[in-house]
């Protein structure tokens, strides 16, 4: 079989036409060479977690939230699970269209330890048809408290690791933006949000630093680092978290005396449970 540069050896190259990562005449154009690149890149963080569990225990199930056309399953099954026989993905998302379509071609596939679930974030935590455990979680660009409620899904399921990328994170800067005159006379670090700009990008960093601490306070440790090369996308931020037993001892108090500060104590019940 004939290499296609930037394509891993071991991958379906029919996979990748069906994704629409490959055209179907076997080429990679650049638009999809970037969108590979970052699934490829997530996979490198995610492929060593999934062998620690599988090793552990001898099974591993995976829920990727926000999943939208299943690229990270699709190829996490393609890459890792497609020669094992054991292990489940699950990929939920709120467009029928795309959890049908990818029913089908898993089913074309006979990637059989695939499932597709039509749910939002919030409501798969509750629903019957998942585990009371997961072991691996993965949220990649869920939008604003998408995120969130792909933390407390995993939080809820006890899951080993969560693996976050982190979108449009537009729910803290609303609020600085709404509190913003109250906050001039509580604090001069309100010049930090005063410009438009600068309160969406602050906010972005308070949201994810916020949802750090609350992984701590829930005994994990944390990893941040950048997903892909910023050429690629300016929704780069990666957080890796670690169940690792025993809570930071501080964490609470910190994001408590975060929340004061910045004048968003309304939003402690996200972020302090």
């Amino acid at each position: 079989m004939t290499l296609i540069p930037g394509i891993r050896p071991e991958q379906s190259v029919e996979l990748l036409k069906e994704l629409h990562i490959l055209t179907r005449d076997g080429k990679l154009n650049q638009d999809s060479r970037r969108k590979l690149k970052q699934v490829y890149h997530l996979y490198q963080f995610i492929e060593p977690l999934l062998a620690e569990v599988l090793a552990d225990q001898g099974d591993v199930k995976l829920a990727d939230h926000g999943a939208g056309k299943s690229y990270l399953g699709f190829i996490l099954y393609d890459l890792f699970l497609k020669s094992k026989t054991v292990g489940q993905i699950y990929g939920i998302e709120t467009r029928s269209d795309l959890v049908d379509k990818s029913r089908e071609l898993a089913q074309r596939l006979e990637f059989s330890r695939m499932s597709f679930l039509n749910l939002s974030v919030a409501e798969s935590t509750r629903d019957t048809s998942l585990p009371d455990s997961i072991d691996v979680v993965t949220a990649l660009h869920a939008c604003d408290t998408a995120t969130d409620d792909a933390i407390r899904f995993a939080l809820e399921k006890d899951a080993r690791f969560i693996v976050l990328v982190p979108c449009c994170q537009a729910e803290v800067a609303a609020v600085l933006r709404k509190n913003k005159n109250e906050s001039f006379a509580r604090t001069a670090l309100s010049e930090i949000w005063r410009h438009p700009i600068h309160t969406r990008e602050f906010g972005s960093q308070v949201t994810n630093a916020l949802r750090c601490l609350l992984l701590e306070m829930h005994g994990y440790k944390i990893t941040v680092t950048e997903l892909t090369g910023w050429e690629h996308s300016m929704k780069n931020e990666l957080i890796i978290a670690r169940r690792a037993g025993a809570p930071r001892g501080n964490a609470r108090e910190r994001s408590q005396a975060i929340l004061q500060m910045l004048n968003l104590e309304e939003m402690s019940g996200r972020f302090c449970y």
